[in-house]
C-alpha cells in the first residue's frame, strides 16, 4: 500500500452512517475531500452530508468490494464494525486505524491485558466464563460487564457479592464476562490522542468528563486537575496510541482515584464523545485531526482556545434548539436524527469562554 499524502479532491471511505461518521465527512469536505458512507441502513445521518452513501451488509462481500473500489483509503466510525468487514476492505485499500485496534476494543477482557502489557494500570479484574471463577472472584465489590457487545452502560451490572454476581451473571445469559472491581475515584477523564502514518503522535487537552445512567452527560476543558495527573493521563494516551501502531485516533477514558493514581478504563479507536468541544474550543478539531492521519498530512496543533463544556443532548432535550441558539457563549450541533427517545444522542452544545 502506499504511504504518501493523499491531496485533496480524495476520496475517505467511512463504516458506519452515525453521527461520528457525519462530521468526519464534514471535516473532510473542509479540506477538499470527499466522503463515501458504508453501512447496513438504507439512510444515515453520516451519508446526508457525504459525496455518497453505500447500503450493505457488514458480511456483503460484493457491497463492500463497490464501497472499496469507490474510495483511496478507508477508516470507521465505530468501533464494533466486524473485523472480518474491515479485513475485507483492507484487501482492496488501506484501513486506518486497521484491525488490530477493533480486536482488542471489542473485548473488554482482551482490552485490559492489552492495557496492562502497554504499561497502562487498571482496576482489578478478572474473567467470569463459568461457575469456578464465581468461586474464586476476589474483584468484589465491583461490576459485572459482557465481554462484548457492550456500549453507553448496556450488558453491565453491578454487584456486592458473591451470589450478586452468580444473579447477575445468570441474567446475563451465562456468557464470558469480565469482573472489574469498583473504583473510588475522584473523577472520570480522557485523552484522544492523534498519530499520523509517520509516527508523530500529539495528545488533545484532557477533557473531565461526568456520566449519568451510563451515558456521558458533559465534558469540560480544562480538566482543572494537578499537571502530574494530566501528564499521567497523556502519557497513557501516547503510550497507548504507540502500542496499537495506530494510525487515526484513539480516545482512552480513564478514572483518576483519590489517591492521585490513574487507572485506564476503556478505549474507543475513534473519534469520541468527549471530544466534541474540539470543534469549537481548539486549534484544531478531533475530525479534522482524523482526516488528516488517515489521509497522511501533518497533524493539526492542539492548542486550547478557549475554556469549554460540552453537554449532550440526550432525546428530548434537542428540542429546547432555540434556547441553545439564543446563548452567546453556545455552539449547537445538531445530528439530523428523525424521532427523539430516551437515552438517545440527538446532538451536543458546546459553551465556549475565551480564555482571559
Amino acid at each position: 500500500m502506499a504511504t504518501k499524502a493523499l491531496p485533496p479532491g480524495s476520496t475517505i471511505g467511512i463504516l458506519g452512517g452515525g453521527q461520528l461518521g457525519r462530521m468526519t465527512a464534514m471535516a473532510a469536505a473542509r479540506l477538499g475531500y470527499r466522503s463515501v458512507v458504508y453501512s447496513p441502513e438504507a439512510h444515515s445521518i453520516a451519508g446526508d452530508v457525504a459525496t455518497a452513501h453505500i447500503s450493505g451488509a457488514y458480511d456483503d462481500a460484493t457491497a463492500l468490494a463497490r464501497f472499496a473500489d469507490a474510495v483511496d483509503v478507508v477508516t470507521y466510525e465505530f468501533e464494533n464494525v466486524p473485523e472480518a468487514t474491515v479485513a475485507e476492505c483492507a484487501r482492496r485499500r488501506p484501513v486506518r486505524p486497521g484491525i488490530k485496534p477493533i480486536h482488542f476494543a471489542q473485548h473488554r477482557l482482551r482490552e485490559k491485558e492489552f492495557f496492562r502489557k502497554s504499561g497502562l494500570g487498571t482496576a482489578d479484574y478478572q474473567q467470569i466464563a463459568g461457575e469456578g471463577d464465581i468461586a474464586r472472584a476476589t474483584a468484589l465489590p465491583g461490576i459485572l460487564k459482557t465481554s462484548t457487545e457492550g456500549y453507553d452502560g448496556k450488558g453491565q451490572i453491578r454487584v456486592h457479592s458473591r451470589e450478586d454476581l452468580f444473579a447477575a451473571w445468570d441474567k446475563l445469559g451465562r456468557r464470558e464476562c469480565i469482573l472489574e472491581a469498583l473504583v473510588d475515584f475522584e473523577c472520570e477523564i480522557s485523552a484522544i490522542v492523534a498519530r499520523g502514518l509517520d509516527g508523530e503522535a500529539r495528545c488533545f487537552p484532557i477533557g473531565r468528563n461526568e456520566h449519568r445512567d451510563g451515558i456521558l452527560r458533559a465534558t469540560a476543558v480544562p480538566s482543572g486537575l494537578p499537571s502530574a495527573v494530566e501528564e499521567q493521563a497523556k502519557d497513557y494516551g501516547l503510550r497507548l496510541a504507540e502500542s496499537l501502531d495506530l494510525v487515526g485516533l484513539v480516545a482512552l477514558e480513564m478514572f483518576v482515584t483519590r489517591d492521585g493514581r490513574v487507572l485506564a478504563n476503556e478505549m474507543a479507536p475513534r473519534p469520541h464523545n468527549s471530544g466534541h468541544w474540539t470543534i469549537d474550543a481548539c486549534a484544531t478539531s478531533q475530525f479534522e485531526q482524523l482526516v488528516r492521519t488517515v489521509c497522511g498530512l501533518p497533524l493539526g496543533a492542539v492548542d486550547l482556545l478557549a475554556s469549554s463544556r460540552m453537554i449532550n443532548l440526550i432525546g428530548d432535550e434537542a428540542n429546547d434548539w432555540a434556547r441553545y441558539l439564543a446563548e452567546p457563549t453556545a455552539r449547537l450541533h445538531l445530528y439530523g436524527k428523525g424521532k427523539a427517545r430516551p437515552g438517545r444522542k440527538m446532538g451536543h452544545v458546546t459553551y465556549v469562554m475565551p480564555r482571559k
